[in-house]
């Protein structure tokens, strides 16, 4: 069980939603919640990772290191 507080207009959006498409307010916080945990929790695990071992490393670094070439976007 979850229970939050939004900010008002967070909710009146969210009841529109809901009455709109004829799904739960429920529904569609468990389904923001899902497509950001993985967000957070990298910003989360980072942030704590920076106040454990405050080394800088360089984005040269990284990429010679990994074999990037930070000019060449990805390939999928």
């Amino acid at each position: 069980m979850l229970a939050l507080r939004l900010p008002p207009d967070v909710e009146k959006r969210l009841d529109n939603l809901a009455r709109k498409t004829g799904r739960t307010k429920s529904f569609y916080a468990r389904e923001a919640i899902l497509e950001h945990i993985d967000d957070l929790e990298d910003l989360y695990f980072a942030e704590q990772r920076m106040r454990d071992d405050p080394e800088f490393v360089s984005l040269e670094e990284v990429t010679a290191k990994y074999g990037i070439d930070p000019t060449k976007p990805d390939e999928k």
